[in-house]
């Protein structure tokens, strides 16, 4: 029998309030659970399990998966046998049926493909209910002022987010619209492939409460508070999909006089982890599972970046995510948070695939992280997005859109990149500035970092 909402953020609260062995008494029943269920009605994982004690209730013991191999085993990983590649496909196909239940009771979410692969997840109902209850837990940390300046504003979001299509970001407020077609006066989705001054002239006219977007986004609407043409100040500012830098977010709540928090989360498993007012992510951990892991999957103590990071969701049982390579390098906190929060705590570093890797003069391999690149840029002056892409072993071209003189702000841009290559010892390397502008992908991010194709 499946929870009501009600019931799970009633249990999401308990958590919170609770210790972290009740998390993890949370995690080890659900994950037994579920790898259980995944055996029962899963071929994939019924073939992979096979050599496993009955009970799995560490993660551990389970074999990793990826989105290649998945995609590949469509057909055995589902288990729903209703649910075929051919079916989701078809529904992805139509952009008007984006947020509308498939087979009458599920949710099809797409990525972009930026990796290579483009994926096609399946929610089912008890995913976007422990998704809604996170969620609603993740809202009670604001504190009471922000609370009622939420209120005073009706409650309403703004989401600016991807053009139409399937992406998760989309699909899922256009779920709750097809849903409880009310819910559209208090949540509405802003496409960020509008004109700017179209997308300032709605945002104006709904003045929405909070608004949830990709951080490259709302980094351009700072820009338009900042210039006096975006008049709202909502009391809430959610960024996600991109890797924040600390300056990043300081400008944002300064821009719009707002609380701001970060997610960092992904399709498969969308409610991973929130953002605390010390800037550490809080994993679910009563609902989702995040083992930061080397090369070879070996767990990495806490404080040291990760190659990789490990996540499982506890919930979605139509496409169950079992130890699934999300390619992220994360740090672990090595020790409780100030924030006071019992749920274990990560920072990102940025997508092991998006590092980028150079030659020092000796001829050794060095590798920066998207983050060291975003803390320096978000702070130089005039720079309002960026995006580096690798396009020979010593060549870094340089796409930027500069809030002011683009002849002026270049040349700071050319020496702090300059500054930080030469401090981390990469070998000599030639900076282009490109004529062309940061290019969006087509689920509406903007890629920081575009390493050299292997």
């Amino acid at each position: 029998m499946t929870e009501s909402t009600r019931e799970l953020a009633r249990d999401a609260r308990r958590a919170a309030h609770g210790d972290l062995a009740g998390i993890r008494r949370r995690q080890r029943t659900r994950l037994a659970g579920i790898v259980a269920y995944a055996r029962a009605h899963s071929a994939y994982y019924r073939e992979l399990y096979r050599d496993l004690p009955e009970t799995v209730e560490d993660p551990a013991l389970l074999p990793v998966t990826d989105k290649r191999t998945l995609m590949a085993r469509f057909a055995d990983w589902v288990t729903d046998p209703e649910v075929t590649r051919e079916r989701v496909e078809a529904f992805a196909a139509d952009p008007s049926l984006v947020g509308a239940p498939f087979l009458d009771r599920y949710l099809v979410a797409t990525t972009s493909g930026t990796s290579g692969l483009r994926g096609l997840f399946v929610l089912d109902e008890r995913s976007l209910a422990v998704s809604t209850a996170l969620g609603a837990r993740a809202r009670t940390g604001f504190g009471l002022g922000t609370s009622l300046r939420l209120l005073a504003h009706g409650a309403r979001t703004a989401v600016v987010s991807a053009p139409a299509g399937h992406f998760f970001t989309v699909a899922v407020p256009a779920r709750f619209q097809w849903e409880r077609p009310r819910l559209g006066r208090i949540m509405k989705v802003f496409p960020i492939d509008r004109p700017m001054d179209e997308l300032v002239e709605g945002l104006n006219r709904y003045d929405p409460g909070s608004i949830a977007g990709f951080l490259s986004m709302l980094t351009m609407l700072a820009a338009e508070r900042e210039a006096g043409r975006l008049r709202i100040r909502p009391p809430v500012i959610i960024a996600g999909g991109e890797t924040a830098s600390p300056d990043a977010l300081r400008r944002l709540a300064d821009a719009f006089g707002a609380t701001v928090r970060t997610s960092y989360a992904c399709t498969e498993c969308g409610f991973l982890s929130f953002s605390c007012a010390y800037g550490w992510y809080h994993v679910s951990a009563d609902w989702a599972i995040a083992e930061p892991v080397d090369a070879e999957y070996r767990p990495v103590p806490p404080g040291q970046p990760s190659h990789t990071v490990l996540v499982t969701n506890l919930a979605n049982r139509v496409q169950p995510i079992l130890r699934y390579d999300l390619g992220d390098s994360v740090r672990q906190r090595p020790g409780p948070c100030p924030c006071g929060s019992p749920f274990p705590a990560i920072q990102v570093r940025g997508r092991s695939a998006d590092l980028l890797t150079f030659r020092t003069d000796g001829g050794e391999r060095v590798s920066l992280s998207p983050m060291l690149f975003g803390t320096l840029l978000d702070g130089v002056p005039g720079v309002e997005r960026y995006q580096l892409v690798q396009t020979a072993p010593a060549t870094l071209r340089v796409r930027l859109q500069a809030a002011a003189d683009a002849d002026t702000v270049w040349p700071r841009v050319r020496d702090a990149l300059s500054g930080l290559l030469t401090e981390h010892k990469a070998g000599a390397i030639t900076l282009e500035r490109a004529e062309e502008p940061p290019e969006r992908s087509p689920g509406g991010k903007f890629r920081r970092i575009i390493p050299l194709a292997e």
